[in-house]
This record gives C-alpha cells, structure tokens and sequence, in this order.
C-alpha cells in the first residue's frame, strides 16, 4: 500500500472497476443471491443537481443495498429521473429566452423536439454527480418517466381510473400560477410571508342605515362578491343573517349566510365571499348556491366581470383604484404579516381562479391508502411520520391532476391539450419501472420493493400516492417499509438555499474531503432527528477516520507480510492459544456485528456509523494493534487479517472505495470483489 490516503486517485479508480464487474446488475451476482430486495431511487427532476439532501438519501439508501448484497440477497437498486413537466419547460422556456424566442414561436411539436434535445444533452447530469458518491445502482435499468413504455403505464393508469368513474373534468376553484400558466395542486404551493395590510370595510345594510363591517386583505375581490358569511355561534350577528346588504362600488345586493367555517376571531367575525377566487369561499358558495363571478383571469387582470372602470387592470392596480373609490366606507387599515402562497418552481404569487380541470376523486383511494398503515404493514421510521400521513388522508381534497402545459404526458382523451400532473405519473414509479402494464420477470420478481427512503415534503406529494397506486393496479402495497431522512438545515438552521446564500454543493464536499468522508460524515450525523444542522465538522471527522483506516490497514499488512494463511481462519485457533486481549477483540467484533445489523435494521445510520468508528478506531487499533505489536506468531497475525478483513466488510457500505481498495491488497486468495463479499456473522 501506498504510504498516503489518496481518495482522489482510489475513487477515480474503483468505480469504474465496479462497474466492469456488473455487480449492481442483480442477474449477475453469485447464484447463492436469490432472495430479492428492491429499493427504488426517489426519481430526481431531469432538471436537478446533486443537493445535500440528495446526497444522504443517496447514502442511506445504498448502505442498505450494499449490506443486503454482501448478505446474499438479490438487490435490485433501480435509478432513474423524473420529467418534472413545469421545471423542465421552465429550463428550456429561459434557454429560448436568451434566443429571443418563446415556445410559442416554435409551436408544440417543435418545442417539445427542444425539450427532447436538451434532456440528452444535459438532463442526466444529476444520475453521473450520484456516481461519484459511490452509489451502486443498476445502471442497466436505469428509466425515465417520459420512457415509452412508462408513458403506455400513465395512459393505461388514467383509462382505469375513468372507466371507474373516479377521473371528471369540472369547473372549480384551483391554484393557479400566471408566470407559469397553469393550475397547480395544493400540495404545489410554497408560502411566504408578506408583510401586507387587513382592511376593514363597511357594507350597508339593506333597508337600515346601519352597516357590517368585513376584514380583507384582498380588497379587490370584493368586485366578484356574491355574499358576507358569519359564524352562526357568533352572537354578535344572529340578527344579521338571512338579511342582504348592499355591496360596495358594484351596488347590488348579496345575502347574509352563516357557516362554521368563518373564524370569530379574524378581524371582525365577518368574511366577504367570493366564490370564484378562495376555496373556503367556494364550499360556502357550494353550500348555499352563490353565484360564481370570476374577476381575475389567468394572466391576473380583472376581467369583463367587474364594473367596467377596473377592466383590464393587474391585480394589484386594481387594489390601489377599489381602496380609493371606496373611500371612507373603508374604516380603518392594520398591518397584518401573512403566508401568502406562491409557484413551487417560480414563486410567482398564486391566484386562485375558477378553471375546467381534470380532477381524481380521492375519498375512495384514501380510505384504501390508510389501511396498510394503520395495519402496521407498511411502516413509517421515525414512526411519528404516521400520523402526518394519516391525518392528510383524514382531510383529503380531489386532486386537481390536469396542467396546461406541453411538456408531460397528455390526458389521454378527448384530444386533450392539457398533460397530466407530474406526480400523477410518479405515483406509478415502484412499479411502471418494472415494466407494468405487461407481465415481466423484473415485475413478478422485485415488485412489492422493500424500502422507501425520502423526505418529508413528499409524503403527500408521493408516498400516499403511490401506496394507493400499487394497490389499485397490483393489489399489493409498493413497499414494506418508509424511512424518511432528516432535512438537512444551515449551520444557523435555516433551510439549505442558493438564493439565501446557505446551500452547500455536495461535489464540492467531495472533491474537497473525498466521498467516502462525505458519506460517513452524513451516515454519521442521521441520528433519528427530523432535522440536521450541517457543519463540515463531520466531514473533517470523516476524513481523519478514512485516514485511521488506511494506516491500520497499512500497518497490518506489513506485519503480515510473507505469511501463509492458506487452509487458516480465527475459527480454527485453539482456545487455550487464546490470550485475554485476542478474546476481547474476537467477542468486540461479533458485538459490533450484532449491533450493526440491528441498528440498520431500525434505520439507525448515525448510531450504526458511530459503532463501526468506535470499534476500529478504539477497540481495534488504540488496544488490540498496540497489544499485538508484543506479539509475533502466527495467531496474532490471523486475527489481525480476519479483524481487518471484516471490519472492512462493516465500514464497505459506509465508505465503499477505501475498503475496496484495501480488500484488493489483502492476501486472501480468490476473491473478486468486496460488494458480493460475505457480511461477517455474530
């Protein structure tokens, strides 16, 4: 072994070397390998790169696969992207834009041509930056959601769900971006906080000279009022509902409803209703047959709906003209910081519109969806995340699944312009990257998978959906298992973000301190948390470990040398040969596997990644190395190799290119590779 741990030069090397072996491919592992276990990569978007929380779900997922491989199981690990439709269009949309063109210049088909072109030219960038932190997928199967047997998987999808009667098209109140030009689920929405302001405005009551007060911080919809709503409970206004009062600027009368929704204690109890543009006002509206008038189109402006004065105007020009005409009817003004909502991928500010959409009714499926769950069949780690996935369930919407985009899948009916929401086709993942609709052997054979490994910002997003989409179309749940990984925050705590100046580029990392110390450095620090404020500390730790590694190893090795252990293991040593310090050192090291094995079990990586370190930093090389350097026979020499050779095995999953490299030096006989090694046993 060379004197220096050189990470850059080992990993440029033993990647590649993996890859020829075609050991990620399960069909070529050893014929012992029978018992398949399958995890299938969250797709990342075609648009992405390697994020911090990509790198240790990454790394979580293939300490799992790189340990149930040397076990002897059948691993499939399938990678692959997802088209991510508003993200990618976006992409391309900017790219034209600095050619002075816009999509609408090419037209579709042309554009969509365009889409296709930069997707193989930089779309995988994401899959190669996962290679360099080591991760052991199928290459082979890697897929795509826009893949053409994928999209026949969508199409087939869609058609049952309609057939059954559970996919409508309606008109309805749906979130929508005008940057991006179309609807948008709720489960889409990022919420900022606006320093805005709450105005207090009097309508007058019909046929009295008194007026009723309503709090807004929407003035301009009032123009699309059809009613004002009090909570029935509210005894300041029991006499005041079945009246009509008179709505300001537009002059007609609207009605007084009540409803349990309306919160007493918002401003003053009493809420305007505009059907058309909030979806609490749209129930109400729903509930007590309210006329719909839609003011605000889809490129925000007030339409031919409201008094002719405001026509044509952006919603917030709008706002400035309403606030003025209304004059004193306006009593007072508050300042009020508010969550407003905004486009997940442009962060334009949201209207919400009414819009014909394709919509999948979700009581059904999400009463379908519970019960793996609550039956324990399917488990959530850290178990707390069952109740966020229950309790959205509980209060589930239909999902509004139609974009007005081109990139995407297209509703398959009708000839529709519209495609389909793009979780709508990731909710399919675990099992359309099988090959489902036809029958295949990868189908029968890897499908239900084992593990899941997310975040939580996708439960409702994607767990839920795909848990009730493998039991609709397989009659099986998608995964047995649901461990969701800590969000990794800034040092200071806030959320990891390149506008804000605190995100952290993992290749950086890695070029930096190597791959194998950013994985364990990560591994290290998932300690059950839900969040992890990063610091490189755990890097610089990871570091000095891969460095600890490497000159034990060395040292070993050269004690070793020109020693014959053919036909020898630890297991064929005489007891009574034994010292006090060889029996400790044998007992550490088949505690250590117990707990390792146990620890990854419950998705422990932080306390599985701080019992490997302990046991070779401490155990193996401050007392059992030091203890044998009074030593020199041929027993000492054969723990030290079997030692070293099952640590090796341990730390593989954890940092897989340093033991690679120093498995290959170890004189061992026959061996191929580590990754289809033998898991120590305890």
């Amino acid at each position: 072994m060379e004197k220096n741990y050189d990470y850059k030069k080992i990993e440029e090397k033993i990647y590649p070397f993996w890859e020829n072996t075609g050991f990620f491919n399960p069909d070529n592992l050893p014929k012992e390998n029978k018992e398949p276990y399958t995890i299938m990569l969250p797709p990342p978007n075609v648009t992405g790169e390697l994020h911090m929380g990509h790198a240790l779900n990454a790394t979580v997922q293939d300490i799992l696969i790189r340990q149930k491989r040397m076990q002897g199981y059948k691993t499939l690990w399938l990678p692959g992207t997802d088209h991510a439709g508003i993200a990618t269009q976006n992409v391309v949309e900017k790219k034209l834009k600095k050619e002075g063109k816009t999509r609408f210049d090419l037209g579709r088909d042309k554009f969509i041509e365009e889409v296709w072109d930069w997707k193989e030219k930089s779309g995988n960038a994401i899959l190669k930056q996962l290679k360099k932190i080591g991760v052991s997928c199928d290459w082979s199967r890697t897929r795509f959601t826009m893949d053409e047997d994928y999209t026949e998987a969508v199409k087939k999808s869609f058609l049952h769900y309609y057939k059954k009667g559970l996919i409508y098209k309606d008109k309805r109140v749906i979130n929508w971006c005008p940057r991006c030009s179309t609807s948008l689920s709720d489960l889409e929405l990022e919420y900022e906080e606006e320093k805005g302001n709450l105005w207090f405005i009097k309508y007058k009551v019909k046929g009295e000279e008194n007026y009723v007060t309503v709090a807004t911080t929407r003035p301009e919809t009032m123009l699309g009022d059809t009613a004002i709503a009090v909570n029935p409970e509210d005894e300041r206004y029991k006499k005041l509902t079945g009246k009509k009062v008179i709505l300001p600027l537009v002059e007609k009368e609207i009605p007084v409803v009540s409803d349990h929704l309306i919160d007493k204690e918002f401003g003053t109890g009493v809420l305007k209703v505009t059907p058309a543009h909030d979806p609490k006002d749209y129930e109400i509206g729903i509930k007590n047959n309210l006329e719909k008038i839609q003011i605000i189109d889809e490129s925000a402006k007030i339409t031919k709906e409201a008094p002719e004065k405001y026509q044509g105007l952006t919603v917030l020009e709008a706002r400035k003209e309403v606030l003025a005409d209304l004059g004193e009817l306006v009593s007072k003004k508050e300042d009020l910081a508010h969550q407003v909502p905004t486009c997940y991928r442009c962060h334009s500010k949201i209207e919400v519109i009414l819009s014909d959409q394709w919509f999948l009714k979700m009581k059904e499926l999400a009463k379908k969806a519970k019960i793996p769950v609550e039956k324990g069949e399917i488990k959530f780690h850290p178990s707390s995340f069952k109740k966020t996935y229950i309790d959205w369930l509980d209060n589930v919407r239909d999902w509004c699944i139609s974009r007005q985009i081109w990139w995407g899948h297209k509703v398959p009916i009708e000839n529709e312009s519209d495609v389909l929401d793009t979780w709508f086709s990731s909710a399919l993942w675990p099992f359309a990257t099988l090959g489902w609709p036809e029958k295949t052997n990868d189908l029968k054979e890897f499908y239900p998978t084992d593990v899941l490994c997310t975040g939580r910002d996708i439960i409702n997003f994607w767990v839920v959906r795909m848990i009730f989409s493998g039991l609709t179309f397989l009659d099986k749940k998608p995964f047995k298992h649901v461990y969701i990984n800590p969000t990794i925050l800034a040092a200071d705590g806030r959320r990891m973000s390149k506008s804000l100046g605190t995100g952290v580029n993992p290749m950086d990392l890695i070029e930096k301190y190597g791959s194998d110390a950013t994985r364990f450095g990560l591994s290290s620090q998932a300690m059950g948390n839900q969040d992890l404020k990063f610091t490189e500390d755990s890097l610089i730790r990871g570091k000095k470990f891969c460095n600890k590694i490497w000159n034990a190893s060395r040292f070993v090795l050269q004690q070793i040398e020109n020693t014959d252990f053919e036909n020898t293991s630890i297991d064929d040593l005489p007891k009574n040969d034994l010292t006090e310090s060889d029996k400790k050192i044998i007992s550490q090291m088949k505690e250590t596997v117990k707990s390792i094995n146990e620890n990854l079990k419950k998705f422990q990586f932080g306390h599985a990644s701080e019992k490997i370190y302990d046991f070779f930093w401490h155990d193996f090389c401050d007392q059992y190395i030091e203890a044998s350097k009074k030593q020199d026979d041929k027993k000492t020499k054969i723990i030290l190799l079997s030692v070293l050779t099952d640590s090796l095995k341990l730390l593989h999953p954890f940092t897989p290119f340093i033991t690679e490299e120093i498995y290959q030096k170890l004189p061992l006989g026959k061996k191929e590779s580590l990754i289809i090694e033998n898991w120590p046993k305890c």
